[in-house]
């Protein structure tokens, strides 16, 4: 039996050579050169991504929670995204949630081989027990990773929906998930340095995602994050603002506002009322 090999773009040659005779203005100018590319190969993949925030948002507005699933800089990606949607748009902290192989230590510090574990994923998924009322994610620059894909695998058997987010054409993970997003952003600068094209490609389609999504569930009034959580100075100032622009009142009004009701929305529609 003759097994197909699978086609890794990710894992392909940089194009730049010698990179260690390279001047430091040569080195920025390159990889800036490749940055440069990532958002055309994320626009190539849009309809894709509207299919995906589309399904995603039948489950959300339901209830349902979304999930990321990923290992190393994926894994990372997708617990970043979710970590920012509490402050900056006032959902729980249980609405979107980021898993990563080898648990939370390996945040900071890679867990060896814990992303070549088929059965770890769907584990760890099971202790936030997630249902079919839910959306997952699983990220994978590669498109091979076990982890991920035996999460994907188990989750369709429950009924749940999933999708990917790959930088590899026909991956593993690709056929697993019902709506695959693969942005092909070619060989990365330093060869397989996946933390670099791949990684942005991702972190530019989880912003679209989760930004798409918290704007669908009503999180933003015209464009501005009147749900966000008021954590510091700067975001307190920010709420004062808002509160002045909407309501055309003075900063003191406003601050008063803002302390009384604790968030920007509830103090404009009191003001409504």
């Amino acid at each position: 039996m003759v097994t197909k090999k699978i086609v890794r773009i990710t894992e392909e040659d940089s194009r730049h050579k010698n990179l260690d005779n390279m001047t430091t203005r040569a080195l920025l100018q390159a990889i800036n050169k490749e940055d440069q590319t990532v958002p055309f190969a994320v626009e190539k993949v849009l309809p894709k991504i509207e299919k995906l925030v589309n399904a995603a948002f039948k489950k959300m507005q339901t209830g349902g929670r979304l999930f990321y699933i990923g290992a190393g800089t994926s894994g990372r990606l997708g617990i970043i995204d979710a970590s920012e949607c509490p402050p900056t748009f006032g959902v729980s902290f249980g609405r979107v949630i980021g898993i990563i192989a080898g648990g939370d230590k390996a945040i900071r510090k890679a867990v060896e081989f814990a992303e070549d574990d088929m059965d770890q994923g769907w584990k760890d998924l099971m202790k936030y027990k997630i249902t079919e009322k839910d959306f997952l994610i699983g990220i994978a620059a590669s498109g091979t990773t076990p982890y991920v894909i035996g999460a994907l695998e188990i989750a369709n058997k429950m009924g749940i929906n999933t999708a990917c987010i790959t930088c590899n054409k026909n991956s593993p993970l690709a056929k697993v998930a019902r709506y695959p997003i693969e942005v092909i952003v070619g060989p990365e600068f330093v060869t397989g340095s996946t933390r670099m094209k791949a990684g942005t490609a991702q972190k530019l389609v989880l912003n679209m995602i989760s930004t798409s999504l918290m704007i669908k569930l009503g999180k933003v009034k015209g464009n501005k994050m009147v749900d966000m959580r008021l954590s510091n100075n700067k975001l307190v100032n920010r709420g004062t603002q808002m509160l002045m622009e909407e309501l055309k009142i003075n900063a003191k009004k406003a601050g008063e506002l803002l302390k009384l009701h604790g968030n920007v929305r509830k103090a404009i529609v009191a003001q409504s009322k």
